[in-house]
C-alpha cells in the first residue's frame, strides 16, 4: 500500500511540530528556556504558603474579554488586578473587638 505524497508531508510537519513542543516543555514552557515552572503541587504549596485561595466564579464574556486585556499589562497578572480592582471596590474590614 503505497503512501500519497501529501500523507508523508503532513506526518513530516506533525514530527516537526511535536519535536517543538517537547524542546518547549523542556524549558518550562518560556520561550528563551527561563527556568522550569513548578509542578501544580509544588504551585499549590507556593500558593498556600502566601495565603492565596483559588476563587472560581462565572462572569459577563465582555467584562472577562475586559480584564483579560488589562491583565496582559499588569505586573501581577490576573490574580494581581483582580486583587487590586476588588480591594478598591470593597468597603474598609470593620474592627471585630
Amino acid at each position: 500500500m503505497a503512501v500519497k505524497k501529501t500523507d508523508l508531508e503532513k506526518n513530516k510537519g506533525l514530527k516537526i511540530a511535536n519535536s517543538l513542543k517537547q524542546a518547549s516543555a523542556a524549558r518550562g514552557g518560556i520561550p528563551g528556556g527561563a527556568g522550569a515552572r513548578p509542578d501544580r503541587r509544588e504551585q499549590r504549596r507556593l500558593d498556600q504558603e502566601q495565603g492565596l485561595v483559588p476563587f472560581a466564579c462565572k462572569l459577563d464574556g465582555t467584562l472577562a474579554r475586559r480584564l483579560q486585556a488589562l491583565a496582559v499589562n499588569h505586573p501581577g497578572g490576573m490574580t494581581g488586578l483582580l486583587n487590586e480592582l476588588l480591594a478598591g471596590a470593597l468597603p474598609p474590614e470593620q474592627d471585630q473587638a
